[in-house]
């Protein structure tokens, strides 16, 4: 076939980097916005914090001078037209009603608004003799802690090198688990080290700090907790005997056969079981404890005036803006297509977009806490299943901003700290044609719980057959299901005597 064109016309949808932009930030979390902004403002001259504290402390009028004497009024030059206008704010957050007017010639139009965060000023108290690693806090580890520890005790050179051994030697869980002939063997010292000598150094180290550190067994740590403990404690005779003997019995439960052989009444044994089960069988584990991760909420959920009101969270908002000096040089040097031209259009963008990313979780917000307005009067159980193409049709959006808007972000309620996610609970039928959320039946089986016979707890067919009863349709595997996500162990071992 002879060659022979052909013209064709197809459509495709093109994200341009500003919308690109636009998208990737509305999905960071809190501290990952955080984060993209100080890059920005480390790295693009057109962009400067906004610190009003230091901007106060310049000029009792808020003015400051340039080099060459003129006196800028905020940031704007003195023979700049004051034409922006205040625009009305909500806790921080630009109305969306709000009107912003700039005169044409204007290189700023309305970027030059201010907005804010904690933590962000230009005069940050670093200097030359400040060390930054003095500030710099270290949890140590188990056996940093115990050699410390060690330091403390007037020993011999021998006998703090054996304790150094053992200390070594323990492992994440605070148990010795080689035994001390292995111990002797595996170190050089002349003479060698003797396992009476080892086992000196072992009772030091079990005395040096958490009682059962040290232990080479359950039993054993178990023990060492209860011989801390005052002689009048309450079944402490008992639960010495349970811990040294009857582990196993314990674990299976197996009350009758135990108070059998300690010869003692229900009572006491009860007793004796509740103090068994207060102690720490993996007393290395308080060592490796990190410090909370705090979560900042990017919401703050209040009751004004009968009505639940969302309000951004001031302390996320970002404190940038404009550098209105740079801005207009540029400007007065006509280099719009030059790198610089590029950087400052950036700038831009990013105030920009991230005012339409505080906007619209915003809107997310308001729009959940009006639907569930039921959860913060009435709790849990009053949760409403809720879906995101629901919100995103009463919101105008579509499903995928409103999914980004609301991953990984916080709001800070009346009844603790909550993950968007959190409000949308998938719904369930009832034997009544009706429908209620998950988060409401995981709230009444937690409620049924906590109200059962401890002798005879409740089974995940009982509770399901309680649930019925509610008419709530609900399978004993989802019960299970829903029972483990409260982190409740089952009725067997929920039963105590």
């Amino acid at each position: 076939m002879p060659p022979t064109l052909e013209l064709r016309s197809k459509q495709h949808v093109a994200l341009t980097p500003r919308l690109q932009q636009s998208v990737r930030l509305l999905q960071l979390s809190s501290l990952e916005f955080q984060h993209e902004l100080r890059q920005a403002l480390d790295n693009n001259p057109f962009l400067e914090y906004d610190d009003p504290i230091a901007e106060e402390s310049e000029s009792p009028a808020n003015g400051t001078r340039t080099a060459d004497g003129a006196e800028l009024q905020s940031g704007v030059a003195a023979d700049a037209p004051q034409t922006v206008e205040a625009a009305d704010s909500y806790d921080g957050l630009a109305s969306p009603d709000a009107t912003v007017t700039a005169p044409a010639d204007d290189p700023i139009g309305d970027f030059g608004q201010d907005w804010s965060t904690r933590g962000a000023s230009r005069n940050n108290g670093d200097s030359d003799d400040v060390d930054p690693g003095a500030w710099a806090h270290a949890q140590p580890t188990m056996h940093e802690h115990l050699h410390n520890l060690l330091h403390l005790y007037p020993l011999t050179e021998r006998d703090r090198a054996a304790a150094q051994i053992v200390i070594e030697a323990l492992d994440d869980d605070g148990y010795l688990r080689e035994s001390l002939e292995e111990l002797a063997g595996a170190f050089e010292a002349d003479p060698p080290l003797s396992e009476e000598e080892l086992r000196v150094a072992l009772r030091l180290v079990q005395t040096l700090d958490r009682p059962g550190v040290g232990a080479r067994s359950l039993s054993e740590c178990l023990s060492l907790q209860l011989d801390v403990m005052s002689s009048d404690t309450p079944g402490r005779d008992a639960a010495r005997e349970i811990v040294e003997h009857h582990l196993e019995r314990l674990a299976r439960r197996e009350h009758a056969e135990l108070q059998k052989q300690l010869g003692c009444s229900a009572e006491e044994l009860r007793t004796a079981c509740a103090l068994v089960r207060r102690l720490d069988p993996k007393p290395g584990q308080f060592y490796a404890r990190s410090d909370d991760n705090y979560v900042i909420p990017d919401v703050i959920v209040r009751r004004v005036k009968g009505r639940w009101v969302a309000s951004i969270n001031p302390a996320v908002l970002p404190r940038a803006r404009i550098h209105r000096v740079y801005a207009e040089l540029f400007a007065q040097s006509g280099g719009a297509g030059s790198p610089l031209g590029q950087q400052l259009q950036e700038a831009r963008w990013l105030l920009r977009n991230a005012e339409q990313r505080f906007t619209t979780i915003q809107r997310v917000a308001q729009c959940i806490v009006s639907y569930q307005k039921a959860f913060f009067d009435y709790g849990e159980i009053a949760l409403k299943p809720l879906v995101l193409s629901k919100l995103a049709e009463e919101l105008g959006l579509h499903e995928s901003t409103v999914s980004r808007a609301s991953s990984n972000k916080y709001m800070a309620t009346p009844r603790g700290i909550f993950e968007f996610r959190h409000f949308f609970p998938r719904e369930l039928a009832t034997e009544t044609g009706g429908r209620c959320s998950a988060a409401a039946v995981r709230a009444l089986i937690k409620e049924m719980i906590d109200q059962e016979d401890v002798r005879n707890p409740l089974s995940d067919v009982a509770l399901a057959k309680m649930l019925s009863q509610e008419g709530m349709i609900v399978a004993r595997r989802t019960v299970a299901k829903y029972r483990n996500l409260l982190k409740v162990p089952p009725a067997q071992l929920r039963r105590q005597a």
